[in-house]
């Protein structure tokens, strides 16, 4: 027992050494790679915590700065990767908004209003809804027009939730072809 408490006591010893000689040496390695100078403690934070809980590598003949330096090197590499794929993740997010607006705001600048000239909206609207197939342009109508849920309609007309949604689909993209020259009308007809 009083072998273990010798021990013991000889292992924290050496521990507080290494911390109090390395300690501020290890951080300022990190923080050359992390920048960040929280990262960069709580990097070396971690490696000293670990260095803490597996103390018998104190006693081991290794090369206790090379493995410092090779354990604050992979954490530096696995906080970096991971900051990199974040942000390659958030550019390419903000990429596609980017795209996203730009192209709504190409289909404004290209939407003519002479066109409303030759025909009234609602005109323009029925017309495409009126070419639609019976069935599909029924559904179409209860759903947008009347605002009714899907399981109404479906209820209503005796067919699957799974048939309203087929001739949703189909109904889009008619619409989507009739109305492709009034794309800001079609973006309202699928809001409603």
């Amino acid at each position: 027992m009083e072998r273990e408490t010798m021990a013991s006591d000889e292992n924290r010893n050496s521990f507080e050494e290494v911390y109090i000689s390395y300690f501020s040496k290890m951080k300022h390695f990190a923080r050359e790679y992390v920048v960040s100078d929280e990262d960069a403690e709580n990097i070396v934070q971690d490696v000293f915590l670990e260095l803490w809980e597996r103390k018998e590598l104190l006693n081991m003949p290794i090369n206790l700065i090379a493995y410092l330096f090779t354990a604050i090197k992979n954490r530096c590499i696995d906080l970096l990767r991971r900051k990199v794929m974040i942000r390659e993740t958030a550019d390419k997010l903000q990429e596609e908004h980017l795209l996203t607006l730009r192209m709504k705001y190409y289909s404004l600048e290209a939407f003519d209003q002479n066109l409303f000239q030759e025909k009234d909206i609602e005109q323009i609207l029925s017309e495409a809804i009126n070419n639609l197939p019976e069935k599909c342009r029924e559904i179409f109508v209860k759903s947008k027009i009347e605002g009714k849920k899907q399981k109404e309609i479906a209820a209503e007309l005796n067919v699957s939730i799974n048939t309203i949604e087929t001739q949703m689909g189909i109904a889009y993209k008619k619409l989507k072809t009739e109305l492709k020259d009034y794309l800001p009308l079609f973006i309202f007809l699928i809001n409603l």
